[in-house]
């Protein structure tokens, strides 16, 4: 069995507009679907034990397919800072193109900027913002690996699941053998 692709993740955020606002207005992602939660929901699956709960639901389209899935819930806690050593979601990342106009870009529309573009060791280009509610956001330039990703697609995690680029597999060795 394999998974089709990447559907969503989700966020926490404490105001269902602004967020919506930061995603659309600085990033293009516009808010596809809202849903408020059934309180049996919010109390049973999300475990939130309050008298009257509420939780509204949006989901946010990033170009390429991916969805932001946003919660506003009521009450609310405080935000918890993430710590990169700490077991668990970090950040969500952006391609683009042209990391230091990016850069600019968000610096300009009073985006939090938590670090300067960085060449990585593989040649592509990166930094990290943060959006209203302090979550994470990497924006990074992959650079030619971007057409390479996009037009090898399941050709190229054929290849590469066969040891044609670099092995892998000395990370992880599948229990069973994969066709």
């Amino acid at each position: 069995m394999r998974v089709r692709s990447f559907s969503h993740t989700g966020i926490t955020v404490a105001d269902f507009n602004r967020a919506v606002r930061f995603y659309w207005d600085v990033f293009g992602c516009p808010l596809v679907g809202v849903s408020d939660a059934p309180t049996e929901r919010i109390r049973g699956f999300f475990g939130v034990d309050a008298p009257e709960p509420t939780c509204k639901i949006g989901w946010i389209r990033v170009p390429g397919g991916a969805v932001i899935e946003i919660f506003e819930f009521r009450p609310d806690r405080p935000a918890a800072e993430v710590a990169w050593n700490r077991v668990g979601l970090t950040h969500v990342c952006f391609n683009v193109r042209d990391t230091s106009r990016w850069h600019d870009y968000l610096a300009d529309k009073g985006v939090e900027i938590v670090s300067r573009p960085e060449r990585s060791p593989h040649g592509h280009t990166l930094f990290f913002a943060r959006d209203p509610d302090g979550n994470l956001i990497e924006l990074t330039d992959l650079r030619h690996m971007h057409h390479v990703l996009r037009w090898l697609g399941p050709l190229g995690g054929w290849l590469f699941r066969r040891g044609v680029g670099q092995d892998y597999r000395r990370y992880y060795e599948p229990s069973e053998p994969r066709s």
